[in-house]
């Protein structure tokens, strides 16, 4: 059964997690406003592959910056520090795989109901660091790497 959380600006649906893969993976739908981006971070124990279903993503992945169309995809390996927005006017779609399982924890953990109550950032940095995930910073920053492209 696919759950759905609002986290950030975007709506992620947990299609499958832990329970239905064995802990192998982690498969998201996003949802992303335009104009939403997530914060630049970097995941410790998992790694990460967008595919883009509709719009427009544009990925910063360390020194890299990547604009994605419908249909394209970006792997982003363990230890890489990234962001991912919906910079056009349009708002974009993807698929995310993480592998192995632990991104959908942290949806499920930290995302709400309500597309505008807030999360917990308490919980968000508790959960965040238990995965294994490193927060470098608010949304809406870019990586430090990336200023240089």
């Amino acid at each position: 059964m696919t759950q759905s959380f609002w986290l950030f600006g975007s709506c992620l649906s947990i299609v499958a997690d832990h329970t239905t893969t064995g802990g192998q993976y982690d498969l998201i739908e996003g949802y992303f406003p335009p104009g939403s981006q997530t914060p630049p971070h970097r995941h410790t124990r998992y790694s990460e592959q967008l595919y883009v279903l509709e719009g427009e993503f544009t990925v910063w992945a360390d020194e890299h910056k990547v604009v994605l169309g419908a249909g394209e995809s970006f792997f982003i390996p363990i230890g890489t520090t990234h962001v991912v927005a919906a910079l056009s006017e349009q708002p974009a779609r993807g698929l995310v795989i993480a592998a192995p399982s632990a991104f959908a924890r942290l949806i499920e953990a930290v995302g709400t109901q309500d597309e505008t109550a807030a999360s917990d950032m308490a919980l968000f940095e508790r959960i965040s660091a238990e995965i294994g995930d490193e927060i470098l910073g608010p949304p809406g920053t870019l990586p430090a790497v990336a200023t240089r492209i």
